[in-house]
């Protein structure tokens, strides 16, 4: 698990390095989510988000890493699966009208509420 925790935080500098914005990592380890560890991003502009994806598949898939599936078709909400770490980069507008950091915020609760 510390090496999945690792690659999060390699994902989140790389991110950081090319400039996205409001990074937010949710670790779901222990909640009925499909996977462990999802990373949020915003990108300036949908050009700006498919440049993010581009700076992460080179080095990941170098570590030997999977992408399972990327979603890239709109370009101003791209999820990149690494199987168990979904990452998603996306534009402001397209950021704040899905709000998956809300839905998420409740998994983690729900979590904590069961382990009180």
């Amino acid at each position: 698990m510390q090496e999945r925790k690792a690659l999060v935080q390699e994902i989140c500098q790389i991110l950081e390095d090319k400039k996205a914005e409001d990074i937010e990592v949710f670790n779901l380890i222990g909640t009925d989510y499909f996977v462990d560890f999802v990373v949020i991003t915003t990108a300036l502009i949908d050009r700006h988000a498919l440049a993010l994806l581009d700076a992460l598949k080179k080095p990941l898939k170098e570590k030997g890493e999977s992408f399972y599936h990327i979603d890239d078709e709109n370009p101003d909400w791209i999820v990149a699966d690494l199987g168990d770490i979904i990452v998603h980069i996306f534009t402001e507008n397209q950021r704040k009208k899905f709000n998956l950091e809300e839905f998420l915020q409740k998994l983690l609760k729900e979590k904590e509420s069961v382990n009180v």
